[in-house]
């Protein structure tokens, strides 16, 4: 690969070939069969399958099996289809955790004989007190005390099944007093009276991630174990196991990702679970799901799912992707590739008075790509419908369709001007009655009427009734919780729309861009050619409501759009686009907005002169220093690239977070100080050290008895609150990472 700003994962898997330590790249995608894929395994899969391919490796697809109460094919069917619609194949067969049940089983066996494991008869409550806390040592049970002999009948008992479930647990015996709480005698197996999906009823055991994982993982022969934050401390886990058992090398290692988020948008498996269990929505695949299965049957494309993923980049701290930036990702995608044809939402009938017979009218599918071929021809006759939108009695002030005073043209046809209004009994218009003008076929137009809009129309007899499902946005909080959170609006049917008769045919794999209304699939379960149903992918632009609730999307997409379509790029704007694309690897959204503005894209090279942290030097440019440069030039500004070049520096050192960022940012543009300068004199150095912490967070515990009480219940969505109320207590300054990571231990305790 040529060598241009690498992710940090590749630039480990880099330089472990360099120094010899493996000789071919092995990678794995290791999910849970529990439940329908989502859109952050499409990230997973992308990176797994992705550096494997890029460094002439492979990448197993492993089922970890271990838990046979959750567990189905179904599930093993979705994650399979969902790795081949991205375009990924997986090395050999589908692998499974449980065909390796009999080698774990025989390394544990190992770990008991060395006396680094041993059957535990405690209770869950008194595991979790024996466990201490962060501020206090643990507790060895006294069970750990059991003899090698002992422990080998108690663990072949429980495989037998002779045990109830909870009565014992294998753990390893490790350090209770690590400060890394998941190395306190972590659990190893523990006793399910359950039938696995595809083991049967053999075992009454089963192993706990953390020990079948990694020995999961060097049994494959796999180098890179790729996985998310939230296991960073598993890591030492993981390690520890290899380690003991003396495992011959090569052995993998473990390395974290931050996992995706997206706003408007949940992606815990258990909750999505939920929705469908308690029919929220219409199964899995349901289009408003983040489900690969769900995006797949609304239409989008599994390169735009994949340009999504790339251009959000591989970071090392979790954070907040907007959900503008996938839908701007499959439009990006179709814009060029799918046909343009003509549909009515909701008819209004138009009568042309003075027009004669009938003809068709020659049409391409891709009027502003003149080198592709495909066009279609139109029914044409005096009998029509418009969309009632189309049309107003009253118009607005700068409104350009048809009224009574303003003519209009017929996309592709002819100008037509309204002669009479037909209501009916409640006043309602039910019909208009205009003209054509014989002279102003489009393409042919010798009318010297000049109009301002073209709108799309249906030959009344031709056109074909459809199903229209529109959705929107499932959940109407940013950050949805659950069922309570659902968007009531989430999905509206249009039962009788009008498309031209050449958009139905009995293929119904096929997506359309239906001018000025957006892009559209033919819904791959229920289409029929009789009854056709498509479902709404994305809207050519976002709507008014969504840009108020996300104002930072508007200044990111600059893209001049008319009736829906794309203004083209110059040549000098398409090789910058390319180069911040292919080099700098920045999303197609941040790229287009820098490739656009010639102030933005020169104050972003000499940023990036001083730093080369391209993606998140594009990030505040197009959105923060965008919003100065609307209404000024650079060398009005109170700051300089270099010094913008310097704030992220600081973020990149972890010096300080994104949120102080914000503040110090805003202050440079008041005052121009450097920002070194305003975060020393404000003291806003970030917070990572858990002895400044732990008081802090013990003080808010202390504080919500209630909420401690409710949380332990079962109500984990509190950790939020918690962590919330310790960053406002420390003001923006605690480390979001260690914060969580120290509050979810201190609640756990």
């Amino acid at each position: 690969m040529e060598n241009k700003s690498k992710d940090f994962l590749r630039r480990v898997v880099e330089k472990d070939l360099k120094s010899n330590k493996y000789n071919k790249i092995v990678t794995r995608f290791p999910p849970e069969p529990n439940g329908f894929p989502h859109i952050g395994h499409a990230k997973s899969i992308s990176i797994n399958f992705g550096i494997a391919k890029d460094y002439q490796g492979h990448c197993n697809l492993r089922m970890d099996d271990t838990n046979p109460t959750t567990e189905d094919t179904q599930y093993v069917e979705a994650l399979k289809d969902a790795v081949e619609w991205l375009g990924f194949d997986w090395e050999g067969n589908v692998r499974y955790t449980s065909d390796y049940f009999d080698e774990i089983y025989n390394y544990a066996i190992r770990l008991i004989k060395m006396g680094k494991a041993y059957v535990d008869s405690l209770g869950e409550e008194e595991i979790r007190e024996y466990r201490g806390t962060v501020k206090s040592v643990g507790k060895r049970s006294k069970y750990a005390e059991r003899s090698i002999t002992e422990n080998l009948e108690l663990f072949e008992k429980m495989k037998n099944g002779e045990f109830s479930e909870g009565k014992h647990i294998l753990r390893a015996k490790i350090d209770m007093s690590s400060p890394n709480m998941k190395m306190r005698d972590p659990l190893l197996y523990r006793i399910r009276h359950a039938h696995h999906f595809r083991a049967g009823d053999k075992w009454a055991i089963y192993p706990m991630y953390d020990f079948a994982h990694c020995l999961s993982d060097y049994m494959e022969g796999v180098t890179h174990s790729i996985c998310t934050l939230e296991f960073e401390n598993n890591r030492d886990i993981y390690n520890w196991v290899l380690d003991t058992l003396s495992l011959n090398p090569p052995r993998p290692y473990q390395h974290e990702f931050a996992r995706l988020g997206i706003n408007y948008t949940m992606m815990s498996k258990r909750k999505l679970l939920e929705l469908v269990e308690n029919d929220a929505v219409n199964g899995w695949d349901d289009p408003r799901l983040p489900t690969i299965a769900g995006y797949k049957r609304r239409g989008y494309t599994p390169q735009s799912i994949l340009n999504f993923c790339e251009g959000i980049g591989i970071a090392k701290a979790n954070s907040m992707v907007d959900v503008a930036q996938l839908e701007f990702s499959i439009r990006d995608d179709l814009n060029t590739k799918v046909p343009r044809v003509l549909c009515v939402m909701n008819p209004l009938k138009v009568t042309i008075t003075n027009y004669q017979g009938s003809e068709e009218i020659e049409a391409s599918y891709y009027p502003h790509d003149v080198p592709k071929e495909g066009s279609r021809k139109l029914p044409f006759s005096k009998e029509i419908y418009i969309d009632r939108s189309d049309f107003k009695q009253n118009p607005d002030k700068g409104y350009f369709r048809l009224t009574p005073n303003q003519a209009v043209r017929l996309k592709y046809a002819y100008i037509i001007s309204c002669q009479e209004i037909i209501k009916d009994e409640n006043g309602e218009i039910i019909e208009i009655k205009a003209e054509y003008y014989p002279n102003s076929k489009s393409g042919e137009d010798k009318s010297g009427i000049k109009v301002k809009s073209a709108i799309q129309w249906v030959e009344k007899n031709a056109a074909k009734e459809i199903e229209v499902r529109v959705y929107d946005r499932l959940f109407k909080n940013e950050a949805p919780q659950g069922i309570e959170d659902l968007n009531p609006n989430s999905l509206q049917i249009i039962k009788n729309a009008l498309i031209e008769p050449a958009v139905i045919t009995d293929k119904p794999d096929e997506r359309f861009q239906f001018e000025r209304e957006g892009y559209f699939y033919a819904d791959p379960i229920d289409y029929s050619s009789e009854f056709p149903v498509f479902n709404k992918i994305v809207g050519l632009k976002e709507s008014s409501a969504k840009k108020k609730k996300a104002p930072q999307v508007v200044e990111k997409i600059k893209k001049i759009q008319i009736d829906g379509e794309v203004v083209a790029m110059s040549e000098d704007q398409e090789a910058l686009f390319e180069k911040y694309t292919k080099e700098d690897k920045l999303n197609s959204e941040v790229a287009n907005t820098l490739a656009r503005d010639k102030k933005l894209s020169a104050f972003y090279q000499e940023a990036l002169n001083e730093l080369k942290s391209p993606i998140n030097l594009a990030n505040i440019i197009s959105n923060e220093v965008a919003r100065e440069l609307k209404s000024k030039e650079i060398n009005e500004l109170k700051f300089s690239p270099k010094q913008i070049a310097e704030l992220i520096k600081m973020i990149d050192d972890e010096l300080i977070s994104t949120k102080i960022a914000k503040v110090v940012y805003e202050e440079m543009a008041k005052s121009g100080k450097n920002p070194k300068q305003i975060v020393e004199s404000k003291g806003l150095i970030q917070i990572s050290d858990p002895k400044i912490l732990l008081p802090i967070i013990e003080e808010i515990i202390d504080k919500n008895p209630d909420n401690v009480e409710k949380f332990r219940g079962g109500n984990t969505k509190l950790l939020g609150f918690f962590v919330g109320q310790v960053l406002k207590a420390t003001k923006g300054k605690g480390n979001p990472k260690v914060v969580n990571l120290l509050v979810g231990e201190r609640l756990k305790d």
